[in-house]
């Protein structure tokens, strides 16, 4: 395709490219396109696509010349990456566009371009790996927890105290206003379910009592609206719940699953908890290894893809529209960090091929399938539907080049 293209901007991964379609390249995709509609169009008093060009012409000169233009934008678009050798890393963005009767086609075209990782130094750095020893008191804290899911809840009559369950029945009113209905809440003490002050008027009371005076809101309270205000409120302390642990005995590990005793509760407990030690640590190395590969070798990153992994975690966390950018600001860093980290990974993976094979994949299937006691074939079958298969290949190509780079760096 004959096209004039000018640099107008080459900064980091950003072009601004002018492009300028010729007069006579713009007139040849209009009879294109006429022809097109001619053989289509159905005109009255003419057999289908017998009708004149002119008239076709004069009937859908504009739909003719929007679709000539979008053919000629897209054709220009390939010609300028191929021309330029330009690999975008989002979608280009068409400005300035001047289309008129009888002149050239002119546009300018915003484009990010993937960034060239060249990685020079991968090698000859000492990293350490964290030391993750599994105490008592990550074990005590595990059995607790554990206990704490098999608690119960008994009714008390006295005032409340700290982690106690109540059901409350509040209201409040505006100030010169009359009390609301009032709402019935169930809560725990201590655990920030209702403001501070709200809960010393709780503790205050015994089951069966109402207790009634002004509460000033927190300044830092989360709607805006209510912070420092001080109204009256009503709480009426409906019931009080204690919550009761189980034993830490050998009668309780045979609750939890399949334990003859306590110590072998204990002992599959501290497993699990050093296997996500070990877990964790190998993160922490792989992350410090990727920090000296990216240190060593810097690169700019797209931009693009940094929003767009940052509008992902907005999402993911169900961020309200009025905090986005805020939160945006915060995970920028985080995100800019994701998408190094996968470029680094990736150019790796490509330079040293070690990006995971067909056989990889299929091994890592069947040791799913051997684990779950499941047919190979249906295993592999339900992760295609559910699109993890990409997940998978993703992780056999990060293990392949963390080995590598562990092969070639000091780990102490």
């Amino acid at each position: 395709m004959e096209i004039q293209i000018t640099t107008k901007k080459s900064e980091g991964l950003e072009r601004l490219l002018e492009v300028s379609v010729p007069v006579e390249t713009v007139r040849d995709a209009e009879d294109k396109a006429a022809r097109k509609y001619a053989t289509q169009a159905r005109l009255p008093g003419f057999r289908p696509g017998k009708a004149p060009a002119a008239i076709v012409r004069k009937k859908f000169g504009e739909a003719i010349r929007q679709a000539a233009l979008e053919t000629l934008v897209q054709d220009a678009f390939k010609e300028v990456m191929e021309r330029e050798k330009l690999q975008p890393a989002s979608q280009p963005h068409v400005h300035d566009l001047h289309f008129h009767e009888g002149k050239p086609l002119t546009f300018e075209l915003h484009v990010e371009v993937r960034p060239e990782v060249k990685l020079d130094r991968t090698s000859g750095f000492r990293v350490k790996r964290p030391e993750q020893q599994v105490g008592d008191a990550q074990l005590q804290e595990q059995l607790d927890a554990l206990r704490d899911q098999r608690a119960t809840w008994a009714p008390v009559e006295e005032k409340p105290m700290p982690g106690d369950q109540v059901t409350v029945n509040l209201a409040t009113a505006e100030e010169g206003g009359a009390m609301s209905e009032g709402k019935e809440y169930r809560l725990v003490i201590g655990e920030g379910q209702a403001i501070p002050a709200i809960e010393e008027l709780i503790l205050e009371a015994k089951p069966g009592q109402t207790i009634e005076r002004p509460v000033k809101w927190p300044d830092d309270f989360p709607d805006e609206a209510q912070r420092g205000k001080t109204k009256p409120v009503r709480v009426q302390l409906l019931d009080v719940k204690r919550k009761s642990l189980p034993a830490l005995d050998d009668a309780f590990a045979r609750d939890v699953g399949d334990f003859d005793s306590l110590d072998a509760l204990k002992a599959a407990v501290k497993s699990d908890l050093e296997s996500h030690a070990q877990r964790d640590a190998e993160s922490q190395l792989r992350q410090q290894l990727l920090d000296e590969v990216i240190s060593a070798n810097p690169f700019d990153v797209p931009e693009g893809w940094v929003s767009e992994l940052s509008d992902a975690y907005l999402k993911q966390f169900q961020v309200p529209e009025e905090e986005r950018p805020r939160f945006a600001q915060e995970f920028r860093p985080v995100a800019e960090r994701q998408v190094r980290r996968d470029l680094v990974i990736e150019a790796i993976a490509e330079r040293e091929g070690l990006t995971a094979t067909e056989a990889d994949i299929d091994d890592r299937v069947a040791e799913v399938a051997s684990k779950r006691g499941s047919n190979p074939s249906e295993v592999y079958a339900s992760l295609q539907k559910a699109g993890r298969l990409r997940e998978i290949e993703r992780s056999i190509t990060e293990e392949k080049v963390f080995t590598w780079l562990k092969e070639r760096n000091t780990v102490e």
